[in-house]
């Protein structure tokens, strides 16, 4: 195990199962209401420069849960890479919490918060990757199928930090991951690269979204216009409008598809209300395990303090 939980491919497939078999431990803990508190009179530094709903309340109702006081510090509060530069804020605000979970914009600020912090990092998503999002994905998944290797994995819609972390999975976990994109709007080259040198598992690009989910164990979408992206949203909504994921498109994978997306789901865009509420849908299941995940992360790391 790594001291920083800063991207997917970090980790061993026995490291990485070994978070997944631990979150399933806590996700029991926690429905039981047992007593588990390892962070008992210790804190989190919650340093958001990209706010987000799910991400705070997961964060701090898990690390709360397990003992711990969560402190959640905006984009007002910490000006990062702007007000202060990232190796001073990592080097006070380590001094002072015994974690740290980010949610940035730049990739770069992560990895110089990483170097300079005396505490353990959780990248809580920035534009290049979203690991704990992923690791809740692939938990969900593996609950209800009971198993993870070897599925067709397609992903519709922007070549985004989802689909960067979905590419390091994949180089790590064998399975088909096809990403299916408007002309332009591909992932990542070298994450590409990653997935194709690791011999681990197959990677297919496709701009035709029939084709695409032909076959697929997994269905994921994500919104159009990412928070940074909103001044496209409009234009966007033109270019993306054939990668709905609607009832049409899920019949079009002739098998038992689970459906998800990492949510907000702005319903009617990107996927029809329909199909959101249809019983292959796992999105709240897969929601309420970003918790469960990352508590077994940050239980992972509190070894390293």
């Amino acid at each position: 195990m790594k001291n920083n939980f800063l991207h997917i491919a970090d980790y061993s497939k026995n490291e990485l199962w070994d978070i997944l078999n631990l979150a399933k431990e806590l996700k029991a803990k926690f429905h039981n209401r047992e007593d588990f508190k390892p962070f008992k009179d210790q804190s989190l530094a919650m340093i958001f420069a990209k706010p987000s709903a799910r991400t705070r309340i997961s964060f701090e109702t898990g690390f709360e849960w397990m003992g711990g006081h969560a402190i959640y510090l905006g984009p007002n509060d910490i000006g990062i890479g702007k007000r202060e530069s990232v190796k001073d804020i990592a080097r006070v605000v380590s001094r002072y919490n015994d974690m740290i979970m980010a949610r940035l914009f730049d990739h770069k600020h992560m990895l110089e918060l990483a170097e300079f912090s005396n505490s353990p990092v959780v990248n809580g998503l920035t534009d290049y990757n979203h690991p704990c999002q992923i690791m809740a994905d692939i938990m969900t998944v593996w609950e209800h199928r009971g198993n993870v290797d070897d599925l067709k994995i397609t992903y519709m819609g922007d070549g985004n930090n989802i689909v960067h972390s979905w590419l390091q999975l994949a180089s790590v976990f064998p399975m088909h991951f096809a990403c299916c994109s408007p002309s332009g709007y591909e992932p990542d080259e070298k994450t590409i690269s990653m997935v194709q040198n690791s011999g681990v598992s197959t990677f297919e690009l496709s701009h035709n979204p029939a084709t695409a989910v032909n076959g697929a164990d997994v269905v994921y979408t994500d919104v159009w216009a990412s928070m940074g992206q909103k001044a496209e949203a409009e234009e966007r909504e033109k270019i993306f409008s054939d990668f709905q994921v609607n009832e049409g498109l899920m019949d079009k994978t002739g098998k038992d598809t689970l459906f998800l997306h990492c949510l907000p789901a702005e319903r009617g865009r990107e996927v029809t209300d329909s199909v959101m509420e249809a019983s292959y849908s796992v999105v709240f299941d897969e929601a309420e395990n970003r918790m469960h995940a990352q508590n077994a992360i940050m239980v992972s790391l509190n070894k390293f303090r």
